[in-house]
């Protein structure tokens, strides 16, 4: 392919790649982010309404950068990488902890961290084991085939996080509807509208756990009581901090859940070996999260004038970061595109880096242990009900998963 050298740092390819795009397969990066993968740690690719900003897909430039703060995480300023017409649409509201640079974002996370320990995961365990034994227990009772994400990967998270926070499960349908909305559109105004309906609904749970005289058990209790009433955080901040844990307690896990299924169905030589020593599964999850990284594309815009592997980035341009491509970094894992529960600890970025990190990895990792492990144990025939070609998952402008899995046992 043709070069064109680029004053402010490494060669780029002459036509910037499109930025984000379908997977042809589910647990492979697209095919269209191949010029990605030739070893340099940063590119340009274009947006859909034409913009170019920068990609990042070196593992180590990842990490520098995403500790970095000169680069923010604030959607409402000038310059922040807008991937889809439907994200322009909702860039200019507040969004807790995701959306915010610290000290903002360090006060509203420093909040919830006690509920999101290792020691906090470890003592849900025996709870989370009960969701999914009883979700199992249904499925077997009304035998086969079933749909797998809505009958297992995506009840489990969504009881569990309804749990944690204190949100009425029996509204599930429509918490998981909007959820749908917010992140897949297909409209700006339907991402819009969904975000309106969800922080009604908080609100309005959040101003009735404000009126009762004792807190229930759930972590919006906790904020209520502790924090809303004594001043230290808003209504409004409440409601934000309660649709971002409800939204990613639930969608992301639960997408983990259904690819990770059939990414092991799709690979059976790796789950014999899986079934033979369950001690792989901790290894085995830390293996999927690496080679699904299910969230792509994560945002920046640079505050200032970055010098990083020989390139400027210029205040005021947008950065991505291609997680799909960074966790398969050749310089960091051999064989990347192989599924190896036997890798050495090579620091995967699925759940991001840096003061972001993903606050619910601890539960994620106990989430998905669990119900991957239950699920292969209790079922040993579980397989695919139709051809793999057959089988629908999610576009790659949002969170990557199934939109549907058809399984027999």
């Amino acid at each position: 392919m043709t070069e064109l050298t680029d004053t402010s740092g490494p060669a780029t390819p002459a036509d910037p790649v499109a930025f984000p795009q379908d997977r042809t397969c589910p647990y492979h990066p697209p095919t269209g982010y191949d010029p990605l993968r030739d070893g340099r740690p940063l590119s340009r690719v274009t947006l859909y309404d034409g913009r170019e900003v920068w990609v990042v897909t070196s593992h180590a430039t990842a990490r520098a950068l995403l500790a970095d703060p000169r680069l923010s995480t604030e959607r409402r300023r000038p310059g922040f990488p807008v991937p889809t017409p439907r994200f322009e649409a909702g860039r200019n509201r507040r969004v807790a902890l995701l959306g915010l640079d610290d000290p903002e974002h360090h006060r509203q996370r420093r909040m919830l961290i006690p509920s999101f320990t290792v020691k906090r995961a470890a003592a849900l365990r025996p709870w989370i084991q009960r969701i999914v034994d009883g979700l199992l227990d249904t499925m077997i009772a009304q035998g086969p085939p079933a749909e797998l994400v809505s009958a297992f990967a995506l009840p489990v998270p969504s009881m569990v996080i309804c749990g944690l926070l204190g949100v009425p499960y029996a509204d599930h349908e429509f918490f998981e509807e909007q959820s749908r909305r917010l992140l897949r559109g297909p409209t700006g105004a339907d991402t819009v509208a969904a975000r309106e309906r969800l922080e009604e609904y908080l609100g309005g749970l959040i101003d009735a756990k404000a009126k009762e005289a004792e807190p229930g058990d759930g972590i919006l209790d906790e904020l209520v009581h502790q924090r809303l009433r004594t001043g230290e955080l808003d209504r409004t901040d409440a409601v934000s901090l309660a649709i971002i844990l409800l939204v990613a307690g639930h969608e992301t896990t639960a997408n983990m859940i259904s690819l990770g299924t059939y990414t092991l169905l799709q690979h059976p030589d790796r789950l014999a070996e899986l079934r033979a020593d369950p001690s792989l599964l901790p290894a085995a999850v830390e293996e999927l999260m690496r080679m699904l990284s299910i969230a792509e594309g994560l945002q920046r815009v640079a505050l200032e004038d970055i010098e990083i592997a020989g390139t400027t980035i210029r205040a005021g341009d947008g950065v991505l970061f291609s997680t799909s491509v960074i966790n398969r970094d050749t310089s960091v894992y051999d064989d990347p595109d192989a599924l190896d529960f036997h890798r050495p600890d090579r620091h995967h970025i699925a759940f991001g880096f840096g003061i972001h990190q993903c606050l619910g990895q601890n539960l994620a990792r106990a989430e998905l242990e669990i119900a991957l492990g239950s699920l292969f144990t209790r079922l040993p025939g579980l397989r695919p009900a139709v051809p793999a070609e057959e089988i629908p998952f999610k576009p790659g402008d949002t969170i990557q998963g199934m939109l549907e899995l058809p399984v027999t046992w």
